[in-house]
């Protein structure tokens, strides 16, 4: 029987902290391929090429310098070379490259192969809507995409402190081997088969963070940041209810849901920009720049255009704290109006289809 054969999309520091955890676990396995290729996307480093000084020294001098990979591990620059012997695919690139990279890959790809997005984000629709990277994927691959998320940050993972994940698998063949794979001694993965969920979990959770560091700067108490991420997280389950019908209550519960929630509220970009954007009063084209350079703001983008799915059903007042976010980035609301909407917040839950199940 051939051993699998797994691939990493990406170098940066997430797709690294990744590959170590990959390249140990196939070493232990008697039914996966020992070699893992890892594309690098080629740059030069003090006068070397990165893909040679990862394969060298085994170290991604560019954006992970102190810690050492495992020597199983490949780096390639070139994508389809990476991919295309590959029967898993671990994408762990920004969002604004899934596209491109996919259309490289078409046609030269196992049409058996099973693609893994690690990537935290989306495209906008033609219709104003956004789309899972994972639905991209599958879409323009012609494969089956499960995700990982959850409750983990790349350097904590690196320096093996205890991290969380959930995997949304979309094939019952692979859920112990992406278990398999990604798990280590400190980074504890759980499987579900609820993949729109998981992913849908790490969009919606960046408008409750820049909520929560609009808080953090206009120095409010800590039970606001607490009433903000209940408040947020009860409108994560309605708008599940309303346009992802059919997923699991019990979702929410994993790494994915409340933990990575609680986290992002305390230790992510969005936060950090929406505090700089209180404290500085500079707009969010100017922060964006120099707070978070090469990444869209997930935060203000995600709650336009969810406010944009919420007004085509007239639902807006059904989600006061997503509608007040996507208001404050436009700047119709004064700051003020986020505690005024805590306060004011009807406490009866907005749950038309009563789709969940445990």
């Amino acid at each position: 029987m051939d051993k699998i054969m797994i691939c990493i999309i990406g170098s940066g520091n997430w797709a690294t902290t990744i590959a170590r955890n990959v390249g140990r676990n196939v070493l232990n396995s008697q039914t996966l391929d020992e070699k893992v290729t890892m594309y690098v996307y080629e740059e030069i480093v003090e006068g070397r090429k990165l893909t040679e000084i990862i394969n060298t020294t085994h170290v991604n001098s560019k954006y992970m310098p102190n810690f050492e990979l495992p020597p199983n591990i490949v780096a390639v620059d070139d994508i389809v070379t990476t991919a295309r012997d590959a029967d898993i695919i671990i994408f762990a690139i920004p969002p604004t490259f899934v596209s491109s990279c996919c259309k490289t890959l078409l046609g030269k790809v196992k049409p058996t192969a099973h693609a893994v997005s690690l990537i935290k984000g989306f495209e906008r629709g033609d219709d104003g809507q956004f789309v899972l990277i994972s639905q991209i994927i599958m879409r323009q691959l012609k494969i089956p995409c499960s995700v990982l998320v959850g409750c983990n940050l790349a350097h904590e993972l690196a320096h093996d402190h205890f991290a969380e994940g959930t995997v949304g698998c979309r094939d019952q063949k692979y859920y112990r081997v992406l278990h398999d794979i990604f798990k280590s001694p400190t980074f504890r993965v759980v499987v579900t088969e609820d993949a729109d969920c998981v992913e849908i979990c790490s969009t919606l959770r960046n408008i409750i963070a820049f909520a929560a560091g609009c808080s953090d700067g206009m120095e409010l108490n800590e039970n606001t940041k607490g009433g903000i991420i209940r408040r947020g997280f009860l409108e994560m389950l309605q708008f599940v209810d309303v346009f992802y019908p059919g997923c699991r209550m019990g979702t929410f519960f994993e790494s994915c849901g409340i933990s990575d929630l609680v986290t992002s509220c305390y230790a992510n970009r969005n936060r950090k920009l929406a505090e700089a954007f209180v404290k500085t009063g500079k707009p969010l084209s100017e922060l964006e720049h120099i707070l978070i350079p090469g990444h869209e703001p997930l935060g203000p983008v995600t709650a336009e255009l969810v406010h944009h799915m919420l007004k085509k059903k007239g639902l807006e007042d059904k989600f006061p704290l997503f509608t007040t976010v996507y208001r404050i980035c436009t700047g119709d609301y004064p700051l003020q109006r986020l505690v005024e909407t805590l306060i004011k917040a009807r406490e009866d839950i907005f749950h038309p289809l009563h789709t969940f199940q445990l």
